[in-house]
C-alpha cells in the first residue's frame, strides 16, 4: 500500500507542476480533466503526508526516550502519534479503494407508485418531494423529465434529473422498493395501510456512451398533459421513444420543444441500456445477484417509513431513526452515510 501511496503522491506533485505552466489552459478540456484528477488525489495525498508526519513523530519520540527527564513526555507523544498513524492507515485503505466510475455523474431518478392504489401514488409524490428537497439542500439541480400525476395530487410516475458533481455517489443507494405505513388521506376509519413505491437511480449517460442503432428506436409524439389541466401544450411537443430490441419505453414532456424532449429521452434511454449491460456483465462474472450494500435490485424492499411511530428503518444496514418528518423533508445524510460506510467496509473486507 505504501508503494501505491508514493506513486499517488508523485502523480499529484506532477499535476501541481503542470497546472502552473503558462500553456496549461491551452486545451480547456484536458486542463479540466487534469484538475479533476488533481482534486481526486488531493485528499489521499493530504492523508498520506499526515501519516508520514505521525510516523516521524513516533521515531523522534522513540529516540528521546532514553533521556529520563524526557521519557514520560516522549511516551505520551509516541502514543498519540501511534494512534493517529493507525487511524490514518485505516482512512488511507478506504481512500485507495476503487471508485465507482459513475460517482461524479448526474442522476436520472424514476419513481413509480406500487402496491396501494391512490395511497401509493401519494407516497410516490412524498418521495419526489423528499429527493427534491435533498437535492436543493446540497446545491444540486432538479429537472423534471416526465411527471404523470393523479387527480388527488399523487404521482403515477415521475422521472427527473438531479445534476451536480457527486450526485450519483450519494443517491445510488436509493434504488429499490420503499414501503410506507400510515393512515391514508382517503381512509375515513383511521386504519393504518401499507403501500409501496419503487425508486430507480441511474447514472446519466450520453447517447455516445452506449451503442444505439437509430433503426431500433421508434419515436412517438403527443401532447403533454397533466391532472387538472396542468402542463398542457397545444402542440405535440411530448416525446416517447420505444427501443424495440429491449422493449424499453421512455418519455419526456416537460420541455416546450419536441427537440429538447427528444434529447432528454435519448439520455434516459442510454442510461437504461447502460444499466442493463452492467447487470449482464455482473451476472456473467459472478453468476449471482448483487449482494453489496446499496446495489440491490429495484424489486428489493430497502426501507420502511412508519408514520404512526415516527420511524424510518433502512433494512440493508439495520438503521432505525425516529425523525421521520426531517427525513421526509430531505434530511437523508445520516442514512446515506451509513450505507456508504457499509459499502466501503464490504469492499475493504473483499480486498484483503
Amino acid at each position: 500500500m505504501l508503494n501505491k501511496l508514493k506513486a499517488v503522491a508523485f502523480r499529484y506533485e506532477e499535476l501541481c507542476e503542470k497546472s502552473q505552466q503558462p500553456d496549461f489552459y491551452a486545451d480547456p478540456n484536458l486542463a479540466a480533466k487534469l484538475l479533476r484528477e488533481k482534486s481526486d488525489l488531493e485528499p489521499i495525498v493530504e492523508s498520506y503526508r499526515a501519516y508520514c508526519r505521525a510516523e516521524q513523530e513516533m521515531l523522534d519520540a522513540q529516540e528521546l526516550m532514553s533521556d529520563p527527564e524526557m521519557k514520560e513526555l516522549c511516551q505520551e507523544t509516541f502514543a498519540a502519534a501511534k494512534a493517529e498513524k493507525e487511524a490514518l492507515f485505516e482512512k488511507l485503505q478506504i481512500l485507495l479503494l476503487p471508485k465507482d466510475p459513475n460517482d461524479e455523474k448526474d442522476v436520472i431518478m424514476e419513481i413509480r407508485g406500487g402496491v396501494g392504489g391512490e395511497e401509493s401514488a401519494l407516497f410516490a409524490h412524498s418521495l419526489f418531494r423528499m429527493y427534491s428537497m435533498y437535492a436543493q439542500s446540497h446545491g444540486f439541480g432538479v429537472e423534471l423529465l416526465n411527471y404523470n400525476e393523479t387527480e388527488l395530487g399523487g404521482v403515477k410516475e415521475a422521472d427527473f434529473l438531479i445534476t451536480g458533481r457527486g450526485a450519483y455517489s450519494r443517491l445510488k443507494y436509493e434504488s429499490g422498493v420503499h414501503r410506507v405505513q400510515r393512515v391514508p388521506e382517503t381512509e375515513s376509519g383511521g386504519r393504518v395501510h401499507t403501500s409501496t413505491a419503487t425508486v430507480a437511480v441511474l447514472p446519466e449517460m450520453e447517447p455516445v456512451d452506449v451503442e444505439l442503432n437509430p433503426a431500433d428506436i421508434e419515436m412517438q409524439v403527443y401532447r403533454s398533459s397533466g391532472a387538472g389541466g396542468q402542463h398542457i401544450n397545444k402542440t405535440s411537443s411530448a416525446v416517447r421513444l420505444i427501443h424495440r430490441p429491449s422493449g424499453i419505453v421512455v418519455a419526456c414532456q416537460e420541455e416546450r420543444s419536441q427537440q429538447q424532449n427528444r434529447e432528454k429521452c435519448m439520455r434516459m434511454l442510454a442510461s437504461k441500456l447502460y444499466e442493463i449491460e452492467q447487470e449482464k456483465q455482473f451476472n456473467a462474472v459472478t453468476g449471482m445477484r448483487r449482494s453489496q450494500v446499496g446495489t440491490g435490485m429495484r424489486n428489493e424492499r430497502i426501507r420502511t417509513y412508519n408514520f404512526p411511530q415516527g420511524r424510518v428503518t433502512d433494512h440493508r444496514v439495520g438503521l432505525t431513526l425516529y425523525r421521520i418528518d426531517a427525513i421526509m423533508d430531505g434530511d437523508l445524510d445520516e442514512i446515506i452515510t451509513a450505507l456508504a460506510n457499509a459499502e466501503q467496509a464490504e469492499k475493504l473486507k473483499n480486498s484483503q
